[in-house]
């Protein structure tokens, strides 16, 4: 399994399938590829803020892929045009091998758009499994309890946490996280993009080992081999 930083939150999980998440690329200077260049069988999105459902409904249309969001984002990418999956939280969603589970994040969501009338529904994380390994997408979201059940049901192998601050956790409650999650590898991402949320994952680094957990910190366009 290869996981690819596209910058922001938008990672691309290859393995047997390939999974886009919350592609932010349009707008995002950081961003290493354009919406034309990204290939992917299936997009999940963690919620209706642009800078999370960014360009996933203008590629699900160019590939004719699947979206998985919670049910009420579901609606508002189907009334646009594009192949919505909705669904809800502990809900499983299996696309040609590949499972996406729904978990809660403690967040906000919302859909920019002028009199718009369908709700953002609530912001979510997802657990991604394909070809024996499991990767947790945490969403925009900060520290909260349930962190510890997620990690005992799914046992991931990878942890994908915001650490900005400002919006969701910063480095140090992104630690605790981990700590709670006990993932293997965690790979740091929300962060730098804009100045107030700029961030320094080095910080997690010494915490991390103790716990035998790699921290990988990764370049937007680098990538990630599990």
């Amino acid at each position: 399994m290869k996981i690819t930083w596209l910058g922001h939150s938008a990672f691309l999980i290859e393995g047997s399938k390939k999974v886009l998440i919350d592609p932010f690329i349009t707008g995002n200077d950081k961003a290493p590829v354009k919406p034309d260049d990204v290939d992917c069988d299936i997009i999940a999105v963690t919620h209706g803020h642009g800078d999370h459902l960014g360009d996933a409904i203008f590629i699900s249309k160019r590939k004719n892929v699947p979206i998985v969001a919670i049910y009420e984002l579901a609606e508002y990418i189907n009334s646009k045009g594009a192949t919505a999956i909705g669904m809800n939280f502990s809900g499983t969603y299996e696309h040609e091998g590949v499972k996406l589970t729904m978990v809660p994040a403690l967040h906000s969501s919302g859909i920019t758009e002028a009199e718009f009338t369908h709700s953002g529904g609530l912001p979510a994380g997802f657990i991604i499994e394909m070809d024996g390994k499991t990767v947790y997408h945490a969403g925009d979201t900060g520290l909260f309890g349930d962190m510890k059940i997620i990690g005992e049901l799914y046992t991931p192998d990878v942890a994908l946490l915001p650490v900005g601050g400002l919006f969701t956790m910063d480095t140090r409650l992104a630690t605790i996280a981990a700590k709670w999650l006990k993932p293997k590898v965690v790979i740091p991402m929300h962060y730098n993009t804009w100045p107030p949320i700029e961030a320094d994952p080095e910080e997690m680094r010494d915490d991390l080992e103790r716990e035998g957990i790699d921290l990988v910190i990764l370049e937007p366009g680098q990538s990630y081999e599990l």
